[in-house]
């Protein structure tokens, strides 16, 4: 694992191989997507063969199913046998309420709701999750994908992000995570962790394993800098 400070997070992951690659560079977590028709998206069959094989080779490491609006029948499904995740980030409609309810429901597994901020307006909404997950994931906002699209967060908003968010809940910045910003982005807000995704690629669901390596460089120094 990296050293004590900042997290990282690989999302968008397809393949066994190079899940298991960039968990050996010492990331914190590697996420795989459960929503149909995107770019990314993970049958679950895949996606058990994947968490199978961290779960063997890399315990430690969180595994993130990242869905949207899940029904209960597909969360039973997913939570049971082998290949399950350890986290499961929310990046739909969910209210507060119902990611109450998932938590109380299932208290082995993680709950992360992932906001995309369309305006520095959204920042105020913040606060209803602090008491219904575990994290929050922020991220830019698109009329066109969920996730994934390495748009970043407006830089004028960064600041508030401290001031906006509950104090004792950890949050992660998604949103054109690359080595290159780390500096300037940490210069700015604390986060407890980056999610990277789409910056990091060939083509979707495909890294580029130098790209990935130059950006765990990169938090592992920040990370040495801020402590």
């Amino acid at each position: 694992m990296l050293d004590q400070g900042l997290s990282l997070k690989i999302c968008g992951l397809t393949d066994c191989d190079q899940a298991c690659e960039i968990a050996a560079m010492g990331v914190h977590a590697i996420g795989v997507i459960g929503v149909p028709d995107t770019p990314r998206f993970v049958e679950p069959n895949q996606r058990r063969a994947i968490f199978r094989r961290l779960t063997q080779e890399h315990p430690e490491l969180k595994r993130v199913w990242v869905v949207a609006d899940p029904s209960d029948e597909q969360l039973g499904s997913a939570l049971s046998g082998e290949g399950q995740p350890t986290v499961v980030q929310l990046h739909g409609e969910e209210s507060p309420q119902r990611c109450a309810d998932l938590r109380l429901r299932y208290p082995g597994v993680h709950w992360w709701k992932a906001l995309r901020l369309r305006g520095e307006a959204d920042l105020n909404g913040i606060d209803a999750y602090a008491t219904s997950v575990d994290a929050l994931l922020l991220d830019a906002w698109s009329p066109k994908q969920l996730g994934g699209t390495g748009h970043r967060l407006d830089p004028t908003w960064l600041e508030r992000l401290e001031t906006g968010l509950c104090s004792d809940l950890p949050w992660w910045l998604a949103g054109g995570i690359s080595a290159e910003w780390v500096t300037t982005l940490l210069d700015q807000v604390t986060p407890f962790g980056l999610d990277a995704s789409s910056r990091l690629e060939h083509s979707p669901g495909v890294k580029d394993l130098r790209r990935v390596e130059a950006l765990v460089e990169a938090v592992r120094v920040n990370s040495g800098n801020q402590g």
